[in-house]
């Protein structure tokens, strides 16, 4: 599961010209669901984006976490994250779990961020929405739970 978190100072979606969700100072998550992920990844992940400190502190320096700040968050499906390019010039998009999957994992994951008291906002599922993205920093970061997984099995002399 892939997460492309952008710190921003605000953020919108909008289906069809109609705001569907909107947020302060926060973060807006876009999330990219492959074929075997499961709730290990979401877990993760959650864990990761609200206590990653990746916004200033009164010195400006990145100390503070979303969960310091009581920031809000964004969340947008996006399979595309999971884009493999390495081949021609056209996208393949097989590493991306079926809509189905993808939505269930996608909601469990809406839930599990949702437990931690922050404000969530989200466009729908399959739908063609349009971000607007006030980056703020700008901050980008690129969190991947396999990276995480891969290394704790690589660091491991026991097998699974």
């Amino acid at each position: 599961m892939k997460a492309l978190l952008q710190r921003v100072s605000q953020a919108s979606v909008s289906i069809s010209g109609k705001v569907v969700g909107k947020i302060s100072k926060g973060l807006v998550i876009l999330v990219g669901i492959a074929n075997g992920d499961n709730e290990k990844d979401i877990l993760y992940l959650v864990d990761k984006i609200v206590n990653l400190r990746i916004f200033g502190d009164t010195e400006s320096k990145l100390n503070l976490s979303l969960l310091n700040l009581k920031g809000e968050l964004l969340i947008i499906s996006q399979f595309t994250l999971l884009a493999d390019t390495r081949k021609g010039r056209r996208p393949s998009f097989i590493n991306a779990a079926p809509p189905d999957q993808a939505q269930g994992l996608f909601n469990k994951f809406l839930i599990e961020i949702g437990k931690t008291g922050l404000t969530v906002e989200t466009g729908i599922f399959q739908e063609y929405m349009k971000v607007e993205i006030h980056n703020d920093g700008p901050v980008t970061i690129m969190l991947d739970s396999r990276e995480k997984f891969e290394n704790c099995y690589k660091n491991s002399t026991t097998t699974l």
